[in-house]
């Protein structure tokens, strides 16, 4: 069976629905970003956005995204312009190795849809992402950042 879906705007088929979307975006699709940490959705570096939810895509086989639009790191910037989340992490100099950083990025946007302003305990209970260097409060200034700056690009989507 085939199972159609969209990443990043783009029509895809895949043939194997029992293989994880982690490993389908990464060796079927070379979208290297999203990353591999456990294997098991506890840590969170392979994050995606599946119908505009944060979603673990090392535990989500190809046949639960059949007919939906999935989006990774590699889709977010549109006409060269950054996601406000990406140009908050740049600006709050967020990651150190960077290696989960995708997937909180993603975990961000997710958080943002639904608490446009969150406090810092609300970053704290929702944002379960984990950071193995510790960069947790270059990360709560990231969010807060990140607030702001889509804030802004909303507003300015509303007046144009």
């Amino acid at each position: 069976m085939a199972y159609s879906f969209t990443i990043n705007d783009r029509q895809v088929t895949a043939e194997e629905g029992d293989m994880p979307l982690l490993w389908f975006l990464r060796e079927e699709m070379d979208l290297v970003g999203t990353k591999f940490g456990c294997g098991i959705g506890s840590c969170g570096a392979c994050t995606v956005l599946i119908d505009g939810e944060p979603t673990r895509s090392c535990v989500m086989p190809v046949e639960a995204v059949d007919g939906a639009a999935v989006t990774t790191i590699e889709g977010l910037a549109k006409n060269g312009e950054l996601h406000p989340v990406q140009q908050a992490w740049i600006e709050e100099d967020v990651p150190q190795c960077g290696y989960c950083q995708t997937g909180q990025i993603m975990a961000t946007i997710g958080l943002l849809k639904y608490t446009p302003d969150p406090s810092e305990t609300e970053v704290r209970e929702q944002l379960n992402n984990f950071c193995r260097c510790g960069t947790y409060a270059r990360l709560m200034k990231g969010v807060k950042r990140a607030a702001e700056l889509t804030k802004a690009a909303g507003e300015a989507g509303e007046k144009a």
